[in-house]
């Protein structure tokens, strides 16, 4: 991997701070500020980490997902790709003030990654692994948005408990859609890490059980809280609650998806 091929997510990095440390100015501020500024850093960051995907991905000839630096990349891309989908769906203009910070700390994890283990030719490609990877790391990226959903939530809620509400409460969305948010990212999340797990014991090599428990236990994690959701056997603060503890342990385990490497599977 080239140094000007981490120039593109080194700069992506430096627009999600950016976007960042905007919003948190507003914030303090204590005054209404445009979202606008934030919201065209992230577009910028997301251009950035997509030329970098698409380079990659050109010269390796597959999906760009050799190493745990192109694997945090490619959930950042997903993460944010996601959020510029629904954010003006469901209006919610301050998740870019709660993206950036995710969008930033995933990055600066990747550039602090030695480059080292990451594909450097063209080999055969296996769809059946491709279809697997591509699946598990946008359904990372669903996740990564509801846990940000789920932060948003719980601020809000404690911003409804206080006698004085603060700048921000003014200017979360309701907390009402902010659940409806929360569970249709974990739902979005849900599908398509079904479908990467299905698709993974199709790959045609040798199954590293391992990988596959790790895989399975977050996908029950994920599962349970849904499937109480949907029973109301479980309020929506907790939902939101351990929305983010669950992608808190699915990003402890991310190096338990199987990468598409030049090494065949053992």
């Amino acid at each position: 991997m080239s140094s000007f091929d981490r120039f593109w997510v080194e700069l992506a990095l430096i627009c999600y701070v950016l976007g960042f440390g905007y919003s948190v100015y507003s914030l303090a501020a204590k005054r209404f500020l445009t979202p606008r500024i934030t919201f065209l850093a992230i577009c910028a960051g997301f251009l950035c980490t997509t030329i970098f995907l698409f380079d990659r991905g050109h010269a390796i000839g597959r999906c760009p997902i050799t190493n745990r630096f192109e694997v945090l990349v490619f959930m950042t891309w997903s993460m944010v790709l996601i959020y510029l989908v629904i954010g003006s769906t469901y209006r919610l203009s301050l998740m870019g003030a709660f993206t950036a910070p995710v969008a930033s700390a995933l990055l600066l994890l990747a550039v602090t990654l030695s480059p080292d283990g990451s594909a450097t030719q063209k080999i055969r490609v296996n769809p059946w692994l491709e279809a697997h990877t591509s699946f598990s790391m946008v359904a990372c990226g669903a996740f990564a948005l509801a846990c940000v959903a789920g932060v948003m939530y719980l601020v809000q809620e404690q911003q409804l408990k206080t006698r004085q509400p603060g700048s921000i409460f003014y200017r979360l969305p309701p907390i009402t859609a902010l659940s409806v948010a929360n569970s249709r990212l974990l739902w979005l999340g849900f599908i398509l890490f079904t479908v990467g797990l299905a698709t993974g014991f199709l790959i045609g090599q040798r199954i590293d059980w391992v990988q596959a428990v790790w895989s399975i236990a977050v996908w029950c994690v994920y599962g349970g809280i849904l499937i109480a959701r949907v029973r109301h056997a479980m309020a929506a603060k907790w939902v939101a609650t351990l929305s983010i503890l669950a992608f808190s342990l699915l990003l402890s385990t991310f190096w338990g998806i199987r990468f598409i490497s030049d090494r065949p599977s053992l």
